[in-house]
């Protein structure tokens, strides 16, 4: 998502708490807490986890129209932003002698983000979080592929993508998609900016073949992927062994894919 003012819609740890600090009522405190959402970036999403670097989002989306007057704490600190900053008209203004430059003209209010973002309700459920831009050089520190679990209702900007999906679907989808598996699908089906650099779009990721299996095989597979997201390394072993049986590999195969030179 845009926010087309990253400086003013996205906040660290003590701003929030500064912007909570003044809500004058518990209502309001509770209504601004909810407003305010943590955010991930595309740098912060790892292999089944990611570093959170203490940001949050004012996500007040355009397609949930927010009444700015129930928030005034939010709009206390967005007005202090500037409204010749944050109005999205176009225009040039000149303030104390400095030209401002107004965001891009939306049919947006002042207050609210740059994208309407009409899916705003798929960042509260559990979903997998993966960033645009992918590395295929574990040498070089660069996990891939590199998909994560969150359930914590973050945002992520445009440098990352979301899959969404019920719990359970969600941590099976995981396991293959950071399968050794998972990395020749990213081979066959997303384009290749340069090389060992390729550039996940959701067109390409949701074409990826997931079978259907029976709840024993998903179950199996769920149960190592929250060893994983606990921790234990071991277990993307046993997943890969699991996801070769699901895709039903030969012996050639199975050693293709393991050989195969980043």
């Amino acid at each position: 998502m845009l926010t087309g003012y990253n400086e003013a819609f996205i906040i660290d740890t003590a701003k929030r708490d500064e912007i909570l600090a003044n809500c004058k009522t518990e209502d309001e405190r509770k209504r601004t807490a909810e407003l305010i959402r943590p955010i991930l970036r595309g740098r912060d999403i790892k292999r089944y986890g990611y570093d959170w670097a203490n940001l949050w989002l004012i996500a007040t989306f355009p397609a949930k129209h927010y009444d700015i007057e129930k928030y005034p704490a939010v709009k206390q600190y967005l007005l202090s932003i500037g409204i010749e900053k944050l109005e999205q008209t176009g225009k040039t203004h000149i303030v104390h002698g400095e030209t401002i430059k107004a965001r891009k003209k939306t049919n947006n209010k002042w207050f609210e983000t740059q994208d309407s973002i009409s899916y705003w309700d798929d960042f509260f459920k559990p979903k997998i979080v993966y960033m645009e831009i992918q590395t295929d050089n574990p040498q070089a520190g660069y996990p891939f592929p590199c998909y994560s679990y969150d359930n914590t209702n973050s945002i992520t900007l445009n440098t990352a993508y979301i899959l969404t999906s019920d719990t359970t679907n969600a941590k099976y989808i995981l396991g293959i998609l950071n399968s050794s598996t998972g990395r020749i699908l990213t081979k066959y089906y997303v384009t290749q900016l340069q090389e060992r650099q390729f550039r996940m779009l959701a067109q390409y990721v949701c074409n990826f073949p997931i079978p259907i299996v029976d709840d024993a095989t998903s179950n199996a597979i769920i149960h190592l992927v929250d060893l994983r997201l606990d921790g234990d390394l071991s277990a993307e072993g046993k997943i890969d062994k699991i996801v070769f049986e699901i895709f039903d590999f030969s012996s050639e195969e199975i050693a293709y894919i393991e050989n195969r030179e980043p």
